[in-house]
């Protein structure tokens, strides 16, 4: 199945392409070939008996959208599957581009995808053009494990936790704010 691409013009939703660093800069599409990939193969080689296994052990199998999922996954970038021809309008030189399954949960090209799409809607269209400190909190693996299986201790963690990054903002900040009190 080949379809022919017809790009759309910039407009508010599609904002002007970056322009290359120097004159002579030039962008080249790789195909990215999930074939190649050990995730890929080990799933290809393995999903029909882990399938199997998980039905045997559980009687009843994984639900149809998990199975369904693995199935996108190994359906996605591959041109078999299909794909679009796409054809730059100065040189005439030509690309295929396989179909994507477009999947939230299993497939990393397309996470990655959507990952860097979202962030760039946010940076782009969301969030204000001012200094932004990002606090990234992770927590030792005996703690993660406490806290997946105690969920209820979760919520005054993040407490102390706010209280601790709000005190730190405000210090830094000269200013003073009212104590937050966590339970």
């Amino acid at each position: 199945m080949a379809r022919t691409l017809r790009l759309p013009s910039p407009g508010p939703l599609h904002p002007p392409a970056p322009q290359p660093a120097s004159a002579g800069a030039r962008f080249a599409y790789e195909r990215h070939r999930p074939e190649e990939t050990t995730l890929y193969r080990v799933v290809q080689e393995e999903l029909e008996t882990f399938l199997a296994q998980v039905e045997a052990q559980t009687g009843s199998g994984l639900p149809q959208f998990v199975k369904d999922e693995f199935e996108a996954y190994l359906e996605c970038g591959i041109l078999a599957h299909g794909f679009l021809r796409v054809r730059c309008a100065e040189c005439a030189q030509e690309k295929l581009v396989a179909f994507s399954c477009k999947r939230r949960g299993f497939c990393p090209s397309c996470g990655a995808r959507r990952m860097a799409e979202t962030a760039a809607v946010l940076v782009d269209r969301v969030m204000p053009r001012v200094p932004v400190r990002q606090w990234v909190l992770s927590f030792p693996i005996p703690l993660r494990i406490r806290l997946a299986a105690h969920p209820d201790l979760l919520t005054p963690v993040l407490g102390i936790v706010h209280r601790v990054i709000k005190g730190f903002v405000l210090r830094q900040s000269g200013k003073r704010g009212t104590p937050m009190r966590t339970a």
